[in-house]
């Protein structure tokens, strides 16, 4: 099998590219001060703007391992193609722009590019100028497209020429794609408990990913601004505390078509038994599926402490049974399914509108969205084998016929 690490034709690192630029975005914005405004695919791979108009374009470049900046790297004078244009665009001298290049690749130590890192070398002592080195290398190619370049460049006068490669910095050695996810949990998400930091990051990058989707596809205009990302982290982060559990299927609605009049799970059975209207059904599964996946994914999360979620249901049917002797008390053997039917929706209204504004009940503190309270109710109305909480006064009694239809 061909190795796509050494494969000439392997577009690998063409591939993680496209996935570095937005990722390395984040990085770079959460680093910067958080009045700067990050675009994506506007002037340059990167453009970030400062509050007083100072602008950076960013050129990006995610290289096999090993790789070095050259003189001639094409890397380097693609971009350089790319700012000659918006500095020439932009007033020369007198424009605002700034040129950065983030490459892992390593600048080799014989290039004249190592005068464009940081700390950058002190020119005053160089025997040429940067302008005059450039001009030695790019005399020194034969190639079509360094040659054109080499015109462009030399449109500028000496003073432009000196004033626009002052304005360019080269950051080598820069992260890697896959180094990324580690260096924005260990360096910015110091103040959220560890076992949470991938989550939370992955909720970053979920909000992060949909923000640059807009920005490509010209629905959002603005750029992001650094604060942006700051406040959707912390808000993120602040569901992820001792008593708080994070809420991600407010939304979501199982696959498939939801049928009230045939689903045959005893907590819809159940509902059926009392005379809950179609529409209170259908919004009764969805409260089940969110419930459901939402408790399932806290404890793939490992967000759960042992015996939290049975601790959660037993105050449930605690609180239920308390509810359920107070309603059926006038009940007795002769009372007719009409009153059967009437107070089992007066048990199954508390559960559904009154239970989740009761704080005990709650499987946290903070954690206030009703579907969790009103889901985990039918999912103890589903149990196996007996519901652990019912509705009709006479489910139970009722079961085995029910559920055999």
């Amino acid at each position: 099998m061909t190795d796509s690490a050494t494969d000439k034709f392997s577009a690998s690192e063409q591939g993680l590219g496209y996935f570095y630029q937005p990722r390395l975005a984040l990085l770079l914005l959460l680093e910067l001060p958080e009045e700067i405004t990050v675009f994506i695919e506007k002037d340059d791979d990167l453009d970030f703007v400062e509050n007083g108009g100072t602008k950076s374009l960013v050129s990006l470049k995610h290289k096999a391992l090993g790789d070095r900046l050259t003189d001639l790297s094409t890397d380097f004078w693609k971009s350089i193609r790319i700012w000659l244009v918006r500095y020439k665009r932009d007033g020369r001298i007198t424009s605002n722009l700034r040129f950065f290049l983030f490459t892992t690749s390593i600048v080799s130590d014989n290039s004249f590019l190592k005068k464009f890192l940081i700390p950058k070398s002190i020119r005053g002592n160089e025997t040429k100028t940067l302008s005059e080195l450039a001009a030695e290398v790019l005399s020194r190619s034969k190639s079509d497209f360094i040659g054109s370049i080499a015109l462009e460049f030399n449109e500028l006068s000496s003073s432009e020429k000196q004033n626009f490669l002052d304005r360019i910095t080269i950051f080598d050695s820069s992260p890697r794609i896959e180094d990324i996810s580690d260096t924005i949990k260990k360096k910015h998400m110091r103040t959220i408990r560890r076992e949470c930091r991938n989550a939370v990051f992955e909720r970053l990058v979920g909000w992060w990913d949909n923000e640059i989707i807009k920005l490509l596809t010209g629905s959002r205009v603005d750029g992001v601004v650094g604060f942006e990302v700051s406040d959707k982290l912390s808000s993120i982060s602040e569901e992820y505390t001792q008593d708080n559990l994070p809420i991600t299927f407010r939304t979501k609605e199982p696959i498939g078509e939801i049928d009230t009049q045939n689903d045959p799970r005893t907590f819809v059975v159940q509902l059926r038994q009392i005379g809950v209207s179609s529409n209170r059904i259908h919004t009764a599964i969805l409260d089940y599926y969110r419930a459901f996946e939402q408790r399932s994914e806290w404890a793939r999360e490992h967000l759960l402490v042992s015996g939290e979620i049975e601790d959660f249901e037993d105050r449930l049917v605690d609180e239920w049974r308390r509810y359920k002797d107070v309603v059926f008390e006038e009940l007795d053997e002769n009372s007719s399914e009409d009153v059967l039917q009437r107070v089992g929706k007066e048990l199954y209204r508390w559960a559904d509108q009154q239970s989740g504004n009761i704080e005990s009940l709650r499987i946290r503190s903070k954690v206030t969205e009703p579907y969790v309270t009103r889901g985990s109710f039918h999912i103890l109305a589903d149990a196996i084998p007996e519901p652990k909480v019912y509705w009709h006064p006479r489910f139970l009694e009722r079961l085995g016929k029910l559920l055999e239809i």
